[in-house]
């Protein structure tokens, strides 16, 4: 199943990326043209032959559009008790954005499967400059004894960060950025993170937009270095982006108006355990989480596995 083996490959990568957090660029880009090259040829032979017709143009939209939705599909999680998914989540979406890279470098002559790939990957995800120190930093990489520490949760931590900065997710420096600015994204981000651990599809509205945004920036990117021309991504207002993001939008109102109607009832029926209020509250909490959680992991395994839907339906 399409689900299935995405999660494979990202739980694989990221056990790779544990034992050696300094290098993980390096990784995930020699691990992206390894296990991504092959399919990023396939697919991109198949929308040839699906649209004959098509110039280049189009079908550098057709695979930036795909990219992005399946990027922001793929990174979807909800919070509360499923909190740990995310190193799995910023992989699925890692994995997705460079193979869009790899497609729009086989719809510009060059073989997806080929070493010099993850070097320009390198280039692409601004962890290089330019392809010639991203090919040494790859040959160093090939060299290097990888030390084994992928149980330690500070590589697991390090790895999460260096993903997020990779995705776009936080910035590193914020030399363009005031102080204030910063500080604004990291309390909205907490705040994000406290009432998503109660009402876990809070999460989808945030994610939704930094993902697209994220994956916008490099569908762009590698379309200039491979083809000297813009994308021809839709403005979002005309690829479904606002219907995407209302219907994450309502989900997670529902999620609170869920958590604050158990909450209420709890309040108005005066009930309790043990002639306490506040170990019921503690259940409704956990329990409204947990099962929030649970019904959109089975929601989002389901839509994957019906053909058509990912493609079609918002996170």
């Amino acid at each position: 199943m399409a689900s299935e083996a995405a999660e494979d490959r990202a739980r694989s990568l990221l056990r790779r990326l544990r034992s050696d957090p300094v290098r993980m660029p390096e990784e995930l880009a020699a691990f992206a043209v390894r296990e991504m090259g092959p399919r990023a040829h396939t697919a991109v032979e198949k929308l040839r032959r699906r649209m004959p017709e098509a110039d280049e143009a189009r079908l550098r939209a057709q695979v930036a559009s795909r990219g992005v939705r399946t990027s922001v599909a793929e990174g979807s999680f909800v919070g509360g008790p499923f909190l740990v998914l995310i190193p799995v989540a910023f992989c699925r979406a890692l994995l997705a954005q460079a193979q869009m890279a790899l497609e729009m470098a086989a719809l510009a002559g060059r073989d997806p499967r080929g070493a010099e790939r993850a070097a320009e990957l390198l280039v692409l995800q601004g962890a290089h400059p330019d392809v010639g120190s991203a090919a040494a930093a790859l040959a160093a990489t090939d060299a290097a004894a990888v030390p084994r520490t992928d149980r330690r949760l500070a590589g697991l931590w390090q790895v999460t960060m260096r993903m997020a900065s990779i995705l776009g997710l936080r910035t590193v420096g914020g030399a363009h950025r005031s102080w204030f600015v910063r500080l604004l994204q990291w309390l909205l981000l907490g705040a994000v993170l406290v009432v998503g651990t109660v009402a876990p599809l809070v999460w989808l509205p945030y994610m939704s937009v930094a993902y697209r945004r994220s994956g916008r920036a490099i569908a762009e990117r590698t379309s200039e270095f491979y083809f000297g021309a813009p994308a021809g991504l839709p403005a979002d207002t005309e690829s479904g982006t606002g219907r995407g993001f209302s219907t994450a939008l309502r989900r997670a109102l529902a999620s609170v108006g869920l958590v604050a109607g158990l909450l209420l009832l709890v309040g108005l029926t005066g009930a309790q355990v043990a002639d306490r209020a506040w170990p019921l509250v503690l259940l409704v909490l956990l329990g409204s989480s947990i099962g929030v959680s649970t019904w959109w992991q089975l929601h989002r395994r389901a839509r994957e596995q019906s053909p058509g839907e990912r493609q079609s339906d918002p996170p």
